[in-house]
Parts: structure tokens; C-alpha cells; sequence
């Protein structure tokens, strides 16, 4: 917690999402033999979907912090904290009213929601990149390198995790094989979010990130290096024109001279 408020990181959403994994893998290990029915899957769904919204405002916060650096209502502590109590609240009404009702598919379009919006804070991100000259290559690096850790690890782990999880209460899909599916994509989605940690603050995963990124400037710079061979090739064959025809010229005028 002290490493990251030293960096300015969103300490406070990287916190309520750590809460929400907690009482997630809680429930799935723990609680669920001592809580049964519908009071252990409202518990399941809510840390479920909360990590999700979570994960979701760290990619807004990443997202504002670039391209809107003067709306910092997002990382400002009584903005911050604001957003965290709309969260669980809405959480707790969302899952509450889709488990005690038995309507798990609003669960998937609750899931689903977030998907346009972290494709939208990557792409404004490297959109706005080059007008940010105020924010460190470092910092910018870490930022790109969250929302793309953030954006594989919803397409890739979350959004197929609640899909298989809703449609499992369904009696016609195999329960063991697909629980032992969901179990293995939330434990690596949980590990994720441990290493997206260092990707937020300062650390040995600079070395990383500026070795990638060195290598498309190295790349970047070949092609401007032979951009700047043929300008130069073709300065030089416009100065021998310029000498050539100051020289015919030279000798026009002598032969003037002579005949006058």
C-alpha cells in the first residue's frame, strides 16, 4: 500500500479489488460448505462481478490520468472512495436481484458491460500517447502495459469464466468438467491481478517494458536512417546538377565575351 501511494497508482480501487478476491476465493473454498444456497452464490457473484467493475475503473483511472489529465476526479481521495461505495452498492442490488429472482443471464449482461469500455481506455490511451509530453516514457509504458494486461485478462479469464459459471446451473452441461475449468481461470485470473501490481509502479518490470519498447524504436529508427540515406543521395545529385550547370553557364558567357 505504501509502495504505491509513493508512485501515485490507484492504491484505492487496487484495494477494493484485493477485498473482492478475497471474499471471492473465500466463498469458493471456505464458505460454501458452512453457507448453502442462494445466500453462498449471492457472496460467489457479487466478489465475481465487483473485481470485474474494479478492475474496470483502474483502466479509467490508467485511461484519464493520460488523456484527460485535468479530470482528476478519479484520483482524488474523496472521488475515489465515492466510486468504490457506488460500486459495492450497485453490486450488492445487481447480483441480489439476478440470484434471489433465479435470472443468472443478467449476470452475463452484467459481465458483458465492461468489455467496450476497456477496448475504448486502451485505444484513447494510444491515441492521446504523442500529446502527453508532460507524463515520463516510464510512466507511459506502464500505463500502455496495465490496460493491456487489464484487456487480456477480461477477454481471456473473466468474461469466459462468467459464461461458463452462469451457464453451469443449468442441468445439461457436465459439472465437474467445467467447474474444474472455472476454478483454473479464476485462480490465473487472480494471479493476474497480483502481477498487475508491478505493472502500476516502479520496478524490474521497466527493464522489460523499455526492452519492448526499444526494440520498435530500433526498428522505427532503420527506416529513418534509410529515409535519410536517399535525401542525402538526393541532395548531392541536385548540388552536382547545380555545379554542372553553373559551369555550362561559365562557359556561355566566355564565348560571349570573346565574340563580342
Amino acid at each position: 500500500y505504501l509502495y504505491g501511494r509513493r508512485y501515485q497508482v490507484p492504491v484505492i480501487y487496487y484495494t477494493n479489488l484485493i477485498i473482492s478476491i478475497l471474499i471471492h476465493h473465500s466463498t469458493m473454498f471456505f464458505w460454501w460448505d458452512i453457507v448453502h444456497g442462494s445466500i453462498a452464490r449471492f457472496f460467489y457473484y457479487l466478489a465475481v462481478t465487483a473485481s470485474l467493475y474494479f478492475r474496470l475503473f483502474i483502466a479509467l483511472e490508467r485511461y484519464c490520468f493520460i488523456a484527460c489529465p485535468l479530470l482528476d476526479c478519479l484520483r482524488q481521495t474523496e472521488g475515489s472512495v465515492l466510486v468504490c461505495v457506488l460500486v459495492w452498492v450497485l453490486c450488492i442490488v445487481s447480483v441480489a436481484l439476478a440470484v434471489f429472482l433465479y435470472e443468472f443471464v443478467r449476470l452475463i449482461i452484467y459481465a458483458a458491460l465492461p468489455a467496450p469500455l476497456f477496448i475504448f481506455c486502451l485505444a484513447g490511451t494510444l491515441k492521446a500517447l504523442p500529446a502527453a509530453t508532460s507524463v515520463p516514457t516510464e510512466e507511459k509504458q506502464r500505463i500502455v502495459g496495465t490496460l493491456v494486461l487489464l484487456l487480456l485478462n477480461y477477454f481471456l479469464i473473466n468474461l469466459p469464466a462468467v459464461i461458463l459459471l452462469t451457464l453451469n446451473l443449468y442441468p445439461h452441461f457436465p459439472e465437474t468438467l467445467i467447474d474444474f475449468i472455472i476454478i483454473i481461470l479464476f485462480l490465473f485470473s487472480s494471479l493476474l491481478d497480483f502481477i498487475l501490481f508491478a505493472f502500476m509502479c516502479k520496478g524490474p518490470i521497466d527493464r522489460l517494458l523499455a526492452r519492448l519498447c526499444c526494440c520498435s524504436m530500433e526498428s522505427n529508427n532503420t527506416g529513418d536512417v534509410t529515409d535519410v540515406s536517399t535525401d542525402r543521395s538526393d541532395h548531392v545529385d541536385r548540388d552536382e546538377g547545380k555545379e554542372e550547370t553553373g559551369s555550362h553557364d561559365g562557359r556561355d558567357g566566355e564565348e560571349v565575351e570573346s565574340v563580342r
